[in-house]
């Protein structure tokens, strides 16, 4: 069997509407899977204006808003003209990328019809509830994404570190590596610009700590700013560049009200900044891979991250970066301090993480999910015949 054969049915949470890690990775393997002729059709919510155009064909799940997070949707399952959409596409695999009303009815639906799944994980959605003070709930949301991803046929994972995780629990048993790549054309230390700096007020020779994220309190919004207050008690000047947007803008500013905010950044501009900062800080423990790590240590940034999955993989600590404990305010607060007072060992640690980041080739990445398409179609098959 080869690509151009597959037909591959996908369900995705939130596609298009919020550009986020895993949306920009679905999207990418998408337009790769076309380019090698199979055939797409995605089932994901929509909404009229979304944030980024979609790749391949996109049909509309039913959903409702989430509440008090409006910018997501909710799936709310497969119905009989979604039904009927999947019966004439005749997909000969089906893939969901969230443990959602409509994941399991997917997945109930291919089942009935001994068809292969495969599941992506993308996060760990059981990090998120101790931010909203619900984190009494993490065992039982770590029950039923076992429920979901067991019935499964096999998972992809972004990382070595998230793939243990997912064992560990008790998830699969058959678990893949779907890494992630970046566009070394866009993201490299060529677009450091010093003008571009001094335009936003921030000198040529100051300390600029970068953030690079959904502005979302789940990427440990809080761990940042207590962490930036701890090294403003020791002294050491600096400055802050936030990139991103979201519903938590507006309580970040207020913690940080000396930093420079850029709003939502793409493309070459995203690129620009990452790479005018001198170090990227990433406090956040609920990433499955870290795009963001792998985006700054293309362009020869730095980056201190939390010692959690996904950056486990891509940073050497004490090498191309520092991994600090989840949640170690002194801990991130001397490694900034560090970084602030050598700046050549800024230098090195960034030329060793750009050096890393040449192993991240996008489409032999996606081509191991293609590949992953393939064999459980032929263990279908043999199990059939």
């Amino acid at each position: 069997m080869k690509s151009s054969d597959l037909r591959i049915a996908l369900f995705s949470g939130n596609y298009n509407i919020t550009v986020d890690g895993a949306n920009k990775a679905l999207n990418r393997l998408v337009g790769y899977l076309l380019r090698q002729g199979a055939q797409v059709r995605v089932y994901s919510p929509t909404v009229d204006h979304p944030e980024m155009e979609p790749a391949g064909d996109l049909v509309s799940l039913p959903s409702v808003p989430i509440p008090f997070r409006s910018e997501y949707r909710l799936s709310s399952g497969v119905n009989a003209r979604i039904k009927r959409d999947l019966a004439a596409f005749k997909p000969n695999i089906v893939h969901v990328s969230a443990p959602d009303v409509s994941g399991h009815r997917a997945v109930t639906w291919a089942r009935h019809r001994s068809l292969p799944v495969v599941a992506s994980v993308h996060t760990r959605f059981e990090t998120y509830l101790k931010y909203y003070h619900l984190g009494f709930l993490a065992p039982a949301a770590v029950a039923l994404q076992r429920r979901f991803y067991r019935r499964c046929d096999a998972l992809v994972a972004p990382s070595e570190s998230m793939a243990r995780v997912l064992h560990d629990e008790r998830m699969n048993w058959d678990i893949g590596i779907w890494s992630r790549g970046v566009d070394r054309g866009t993201f490299n230390p060529q677009r450091r610009d010093l003008a571009w700096r001094r335009g936003l007020g921030i000198g040529d020779d100051e300390f600029t700590i970068g953030f690079l994220s959904r502005l979302v309190m789940e990427k440990a919004l809080d761990v940042f700013c207590d962490s930036i207050d701890r090294l403003r008690e020791t002294g050491v000047p600096y400055r802050v560049l936030i990139v991103g947007e979201g519903p938590a803008r507006e309580w970040f500013e207020g913690r940080l009200p000396d930093a420079v905010f850029t709003g939502f950044l793409a493309g070459s501009e995203l690129a620009r900044a990452v790479a005018s900062m001198d170090t990227m800080f990433f406090p956040s423990e609920t990433e499955a891979f870290g795009n963001v790590s792998l985006e700054s240590m293309a362009c020869a940034v730095p980056v201190i991250a939390a010692a959690a999955t996904g950056s486990e993989n891509l940073i050497a600590d004490g090498q191309s970066g520092r991994l600090i404990k989840p949640g170690d305010v002194a801990g991130f607060a001397d490694a900034l301090k560090a970084y602030a007072l050598d700046p050549q060992q800024r230098v090195h640690h960034g030329q060793a993480g750009e050096l890393r980041s040449r192993d991240y080739d996008w489409d032999q990445i996606n081509q191991s999910v293609a590949d992953t398409y393939i064999r459980l179609i032929g263990k279908k098959a043999a199990l059939g015949a």
